[in-house]
């Protein structure tokens, strides 16, 4: 029963939500985007260097021979722009919404068996939702900005392995800072907070817009801070749409029956809340 109702709630709360942010990307982070793959497009243009034929061993005993590729080679698929793209967008941000729905009742579900049932529902999913916030776009982004097409400020796999490193460590900061009743609870998360720093983002040795003309170069720049801005407020508009719709969802949907199994399971954090009604 529980499991349909998150199920259901999630659901609900990923059309909501991934409808508003397909809408606000479309408003301010879609141009940016095709703006920058314009430039993108040309830098791919560019003439290349004459590569020898691949040379291809086969068996064995036998001598390699070399094949001649078609220039006119199969093209990765992508979704082409206008409706097409809009509607893989609102899909992708369909199941991003529905994976942070279920991890934004998941920790609300902990809270009510750490701490009871006193705190409101939608207040609750404000503060897990800034919480949210906080892991997974600013902390991050203070290391590593947002970045348009043909802009590389480091290798993709070092930034992705400091992107994790700092999501945890602001993850855990935060559940050290909410669930724990310590009082060295905001030292460890602190130096939680710090770890990313300390370690050090990625930085790629040169320019970032390295091989683009002067044009193209100064337009990439304005573009990368304007996007910068405009992320950021996307990022926003997701996380406070979910808390929102999240909130609500979970107190019409989730919350009574899970303050029903958590009372036959005799928690006590709920029974200590729900003994003197």
């Amino acid at each position: 029963m529980i499991f349909q109702r998150l199920i259901w709630a999630a659901l609900a709360t990923a059309v909501v939500v991934g409808s508003l942010q397909t809408g606000v990307q479309r408003w301010q982070a879609a141009p940016l985007i095709l703006a920058a793959e314009v430039y993108e497009e040309q830098k791919a243009e560019a003439p290349k260097p004459a590569e020898a034929p691949a040379a291809h061993v086969h068996a064995a005993g036998t001598a390699p021979h070399e094949h001649e590729h078609p220039q006119g080679a199969a093209k990765e698929w992508e979704p082409a722009n206008g409706a097409e793209r809009t509607g893989w967008t609102w899909v992708a941000n369909m199941l991003h919404a529905f994976s942070m729905a279920l991890l934004l009742f998941a920790v609300m579900g902990v809270w009510l068996y750490r701490r009871g049932a006193a705190v409101a529902s939608l207040r609750l999913a404000g503060v897990v939702a800034a919480a949210g916030w906080l892991s997974f776009h600013f902390w991050p982004s203070l290391g590593l900005h947002a970045e348009v097409p043909g802009m590389e400020a480091a290798p993709l796999q070092a930034r992705q392995l400091w992107w994790v490193l700092a999501v945890a460590s602001a993850s855990g900061a935060c559940a050290v800072a909410g669930f724990s009743r310590t009082s060295w609870r905001w030292l460890v998360a602190a130096a939680l907070l710090a770890l990313p720093f300390v370690v050090g983002a990625p930085k790629l040795q040169g320019d970032a817009l390295a091989g683009f003309g002067p044009e193209a170069h100064a337009a990439l720049e304005q573009l990368g801070a304007q996007f910068i801005w405009a992320t950021t407020w996307v990022s926003l508009s997701f996380w406070v749409s979910l808390g929102l719709a999240g909130g609500w969802a979970f107190q019409r949907w989730v919350r009574p029956a899970l303050l029903a199994a958590l009372q036959r399971a005799d928690a006590p954090a709920v029974v200590a809340v729900q003994a003197p009604q």
